[in-house]
């Protein structure tokens, strides 16, 4: 999504040492490799074991992938001999083959089995979490990274539900929260919010993004850009912030004698305003409609 917008963004060099740490199926990284020459590198990280088998399939010397969360994105440079890189670029959320996939788990268009894992090497499943989180961390899940009103009402449903049998696929859950959901939005499942809460609580997606942004400030080289594509308002906010924060002189205490021009510089310049999706490309994809693009300079 934005695929060339967040291509031109990164304004790399032929000979550029690029990170794409969400390599997905690897449509941003192999427009990257055009613009790359020999000299060029990308090394592109994913959690997914599946993205990861798609990309090492990719028959090009200077694409290397790795089974690795964005939030190890320091620890991978450093494994990799790579001090400081020209540009990163971070395409946040799920991805397509994730959705598409029915047994992943993401979706409730298809019944499967609850997973909802990006990363199926380790960690809780969707249906393990259900089974054993309380009602209130149920309604605190659902409600924060959920932003749904009818929290309580799903929490308590689903506590109801699990003690006739395991929720144990997509399409039980589904009903589940459409039972508690009592108007909905339209054109929206009235499990979209709850399905989009768990799946953020289970992966850890607003924590990697949090850890993940501070190191790929870090490990720019001067002029190299950082490119945000976000897909929801809660990670929206995250960027948004961090790349406000960063693009101002670090806060002293006031007291300080010191004049402004002595303040140390910010680390980061913004560039430009968000970008949003064409109406072309969201006719052509409409998941792309929620995506906000974010630039920044690396001072």
């Amino acid at each position: 999504m934005l695929l060339e917008e967040a291509v031109d963004a990164l304004a790399l060099k032929p000979g550029a040492v690029c990170v794409d740490a969400t390599f997905g199926r690897g449509g941003h990284s192999r427009r990257i490799l055009e613009r790359l020459n020999e000299a060029g590198r990308l090394i592109a990280l994913d959690r997914d074991p599946a993205a990861v088998a798609a990309g090492r399939e990719i028959a090009d010397a200077r694409l290397k992938v790795i089974h690795a969360a964005f939030s190890s994105l320091e620890e991978v440079l450093k494994a990799e001999g790579v001090a400081r890189v020209d540009g990163v670029l971070l395409d946040l959320g799920v991805s397509s083959p994730q959705l598409d996939e029915a047994g992943r788990g993401f979706s409730f268009r298809h019944d499967a089995p609850l997973d909802m894992r990006m990363d199926t090497s380790r960690g809780q499943t969707a249906a393990e979490w259900l089974a054993q989180a309380s009602q209130r961390e149920l309604a605190e899940v659902i409600k924060n990274y959920g932003e749904e009103r009818f929290a309580n009402a799903v929490a308590k449903a689903v506590v109801a539900a699990r003690s006739g049998g395991a929720i144990a696929t997509t399409r039980q859950l589904a009903e589940i929260v459409a039972s508690a959901v009592r108007t909905r939005e339209q054109g929206q499942h009235p499990a979209t919010r709850s399905f989009q809460a768990i799946r953020i609580h289970l992966n850890q997606e607003l924590e990697e993004l949090s850890l993940a942004l501070p190191q790929a400030v870090a490990a720019l080289n001067p002029g190299g850009r950082l490119v945000v594509i976000s897909f929801h308002s809660l990670e929206d906010r995250i960027v948004k912030r961090f790349l406000r924060d960063e693009s101002r002189p670090p806060q002293l205490p006031s007291r300080l004698p010191l004049r402004a021009a002595e303040l140390p510089p910010p680390r980061l310049r913004l560039v430009g305003k968000p970008i949003m999706p064409t109406a072309a490309e969201i006719d052509a994809n409409p998941r792309a409609r929620s995506a906000v693009m974010r630039v920044a300079d690396r001072i």
